[in-house]
């Protein structure tokens, strides 16, 4: 039977599910009683072990080996609801951190990068990757790189529950983290609804600022359905999901050098590259800066979503070696 407990023990509860929510790795009592105190919470490995089992109880952790645990989906929606006061620039922070902890080199073909994990039906997986089809062959996405998993395995730090298969897409932080580990930086302006006509961009029809945000923009539109990606995959025109990102414009010939390379390896996410100081796709640009236009990574997600299937989302959700992705052609 599920215990009841108190304000200041629910507290402790989220603290303890946000540190699990930011581990690729099933945690134990002790580690997380270490990384609390980090936050300035304190607490003894015995009271961790306590609330764990609270967690355990309601569904939000689940074992992980060696007494660890691994975050569920709900245990991440509850982390996300419970502190969204708290988490305004949360997605910007969090693309930030996961651009930092990218180690991939596209010269070596090693390291690790961020993806986005996608959670469908075991049943309806066949016709989920036949409705992506379209958006991989136009090239409508980060890359056409991605990876798999069964229920109960993880994909960068979330777990794929039951009944489901974890479908992974290359995160556009990827291509931020490698300019960054060659001196560039990006600024991470917005997540939005792109227009595309004759397979141009257009302009954004939607926008959610990153530095406004609890919640990653591009699950908030496949969620209210404002995109067309299969459309627009077919005809060359529609409403798919983008990113707006500037650089320093005395960094444009070296990021150009970079983004070859990438699209080496099979990762193509920037749709758009601005000229300096100069609007790009109707949004403005401050003075020595380029204006960038990346593809969102859920966009054959996307495509499925319209296509009837339900999918849950998570982006973001971690990183993954280089290796373990796979041509979509593949599966």
């Amino acid at each position: 039977m599920e215990q009841v407990v108190g304000s200041d023990a629910e507290g402790k509860l989220i603290a303890i599910l946000k540190i699990l929510s930011e581990s690729s790795e099933p945690l134990g009592s002790i580690t997380i009683a270490r990384r609390l105190e980090g936050e300035g919470v304190f607490l003894s490995e015995r009271a961790v072990r306590y609330h764990l089992r609270i967690a355990d109880e309601r569904g939000y952790t689940l074992p992980g080996g060696r007494d660890g645990r691994m975050i569920t989906p709900e245990g991440r929606r509850e982390v996300k609801e419970a502190l969204a006061s708290q988490q305004l620039g949360f997605v910007k922070e969090k693309l930030e951190l996961l651009a930092y902890q990218t180690t991939f080199d596209p010269e070596k073909r090693t390291g690790q990068l961020p993806i986005n994990t996608s959670f469908v039906a075991k049943d309806r997986l066949k016709k989920a990757l036949s409705a992506m089809k379209d958006t991989f062959k136009a090239g409508i996405c980060v890359s056409d790189l991605v990876a798999t998993a069964e229920a109960g395995e993880n994909l960068g730090a979330v777990v794929v529950p039951d009944g489901k298969v974890g479908f992974a897409t290359v995160c556009g932080a990827a291509i931020n983290g490698v300019l960054l580990k060659a001196g560039i930086p990006s600024e991470f302006r917005f997540g939005g609804v792109l227009e595309v006509r004759n397979s141009q961009p257009r302009r954004f029809v939607a926008i959610i600022d990153y530095a406004g945000t609890s919640l990653d923009p591009s699950e908030q539109f496949i969620r209210a359905r404002m995109t067309s990606v299969g459309e627009a995959a077919r005809t060359g025109s529609g409403k798919i999901l983008g990113n707006f990102r500037t650089i320093p414009a005395q960094a444009r010939e070296a990021v150009e050098e970079k983004l070859a390379l990438l699209k080496e390896v099979g990762i193509n996410g920037v749709y758009a590259l601005g000229d300096t100081s100069e609007p790009l796709c109707q949004i403005p640009v401050a003075l020595n800066r380029v204006g960038a236009v990346q593809l969102g990574g859920l966009n054959p997600v996307a495509a499925a979503v319209e296509a009837g299937i339900e999918i849950d989302n998570v982006a973001e959700s971690g990183l993954v070696d280089f290796d373990q992705l796979t041509s979509f052609w593949k599966l």
